[in-house]
Parts: C-alpha cells; structure tokens; sequence
C-alpha cells in the first residue's frame, strides 16, 4: 500500500514549493493529500528574490485544488506530514486541529516536514524545542525563541524531523524527504 503523506497548505501557500511537493510525491509512488482551512481551490503565491530587495517578493501563483479540510484530517490516516511555505503558515499556525494532528503525528513517531514558512506551524506545535532545523532565515528569530537551534544548509534533518529554508532548496530538501519516506 503506498504510503500517505498530508501536504498542508491554504491560500497564500506558495505555489512552487506545493506544486513540486504533490508532483514529487506522486512521482516517487506516494499519495499526497492536499489540506488547507476547506476544499477548494487554493490562491497560492509565488514568492522570488530579486536583486535590490531585501526580502522576497510576491506574485499571484497558480491554483490548485484541496483534497481535504484541516478539520477532517486524522493523524492516522498519514504516514508524514510536509507544511509548506509562503503566507499560509501565518495563519494555520493558529489552526488548533492542525496543531494537535501534527503533536500526535510526533508522539506516535511519524515523519515531520517543512519548507520555508511552515516552520512556523511546526514551532505552534512545539515540535521543535531541542532540534536543530533550517528555515527561510528571516525566520530564525523564532526559531531560537522557540527552543531550536537554526542551522545554515539548505536542509537539515533531526530525527524525525526534516526542515528546509526555500524553494532553492528542493534538491537537498527531496533528497531527505525521500530517503526518510524509504526507510
């Protein structure tokens, strides 16, 4: 049976790391589930870095369809769980059910991912505190505050725990991914 990985996003999601995300997945004989606050289709973002900025910027994104709502997920159901990034982890950060599917999906030892911004769903849930992780370095005041320890590579892996800074880091970030989901 091929495992199941809940790819977690919502509007304002950035568009290329959820798009590559479900398309690597299911390249590699996953099934990725998309959930987001409802199901429909998401308004996802593209986020760049142009010279002269000193953060990214934002654009309109491609859409994509939501499988299912954040309230009907059930941590058993889910081999993995890969929060992306963009602007959505802003609010799903706040989201209670989310919060407690990610805790358990821990306690009961499942595999934890992130790119980006969704280290900020991952810090709400405390599953953080004690690991080293990578995020977008804007970021990593949080981080810090929250009890990790933020580290510099394109990807880093902590247990059970795998985190990536951007887009950027799509290679060494699947490379992860996959060898985790294979063990």
């Amino acid at each position: 049976m091929s495992k199941k990985i809940l790819v977690v996003t919502g509007d304002g999601g950035e568009a290329y790391e959820t798009l590559y995300a479900v398309h690597r997945l299911q390249e590699a004989g996953y099934t990725a589930v998309v959930a987001a606050p409802s199901v429909k289709r998401l308004n996802l973002v593209m986020h760049d870095f142009e010279e002269g900025w000193d953060t990214y910027i934002e654009r309109k994104g491609y859409g994509l369809m939501a499988d299912v709502s954040i309230a009907d997920v059930k941590a058993a159901d889910y081999d993995a769980v890969l929060i992306m990034g963009g602007r959505a982890p802003e609010y799903l950060r706040h989201n209670q059910h989310l919060i407690e599917v990610i805790q358990k999906m821990d306690r009961e030892g499942k595999w934890l991912f992130s790119i980006c911004h969704g280290i900020q769903v991952m810090l709400a849930a405390g599953v953080v505190k004690g690991k080293r992780v990578t995020c977008y370095e804007h970021i990593r005041f949080e981080v810090v505050t929250c009890g990790g320890t933020w580290e510099k590579p394109e990807a880093v892996r902590d247990g059970r725990l795998v985190t990536a800074q951007t887009w950027q880091s799509h290679p060494e970030f699947y490379r992860l991914v996959m060898g985790c989901l294979g063990e």
